[in-house]
C-alpha cells in the first residue's frame, strides 16, 4: 500500500508537471477561459490535483530501486513525462491558440492532459502504491475530461 517517506522522483515529477503550467498562466492561449467548465468534473480535478501531490512527495515507494523488470514501469513513466514535456515545447513555440491548446502530440489526444495523468498512474504501478493510482483515475475524469469539454466547444 505505501511506504510513507519523502519521494524524490515524485518531486521530480510534479516539477516537470507545474513548471510549465506557471509559465502559461503568464502566456494563456488566445481565448482561454475557464468560465462554463463543468462543476463537477472541476471537483475531481482539484480533489486529484491535491491527492496526486501529496501522495507523489510522501510515499517512497517511487523512489530509484535496483534495476529489474519491475523498473520498466519507472521508465514508461518517465517517457511520458518527457513527452508532456515535449508537447509544451511544441505549444510554446506555436501560435498558442486552443487548438494547439487542446491538441493531440504523438497519437495522444489532449496530450497536455493525457500524457501526465498517465505518467503518474504508472509511476503508481511503479512504486506499487494503490493511492497514486486511486488519486491519477480522480485527477484523470476531471482533468481530461474539463479538456475534452474545451475542445468539443471550441475546437
Amino acid at each position: 500500500m505505501g511506504t510513507f517517506g519523502f519521494s524524490y522522483v515524485g518531486l521530480v515529477f510534479l516539477l516537470m508537471l507545474i513548471v510549465p503550467n506557471l509559465i502559461w498562466t503568464r502566456r494563456l492561449s488566445a481565448g482561454y477561459t475557464p468560465q462554463g467548465e463543468n462543476k463537477v468534473l472541476g471537483i475531481f480535478e482539484r480533489v486529484g490535483q491535491v491527492l496526486v501531490s501529496v501522495t507523489a512527495l510522501f510515499f517512497s515507494d517511487f523512489n530509484l530501486h535496483a534495476w529489474s523488470p519491475w523498473s520498466l514501469w519507472l521508465v514508461a513513466a518517465a517517457a511520458l513525462m518527457i513527452l508532456y514535456e515535449c508537447w509544451w515545447v511544441r505549444y510554446f513555440k506555436s501560435q498558442k491558440t486552443l487548438a494547439d491548446f487542446y491538441s493531440s502530440f504523438c497519437g495522444v489526444p489532449v496530450a497536455g492532459a493525457t500524457l501526465p495523468v498517465a505518467a503518474f498512474f504508472l509511476l503508481g504501478i511503479y512504486g506499487k502504491v494503490f493511492w497514486l493510482m486511486l488519486a491519477t483515475v480522480i485527477l484523470g475524469i476531471g482533468h481530461i475530461g474539463i479538456h475534452l469539454q474545451h475542445r468539443k466547444e471550441f475546437i
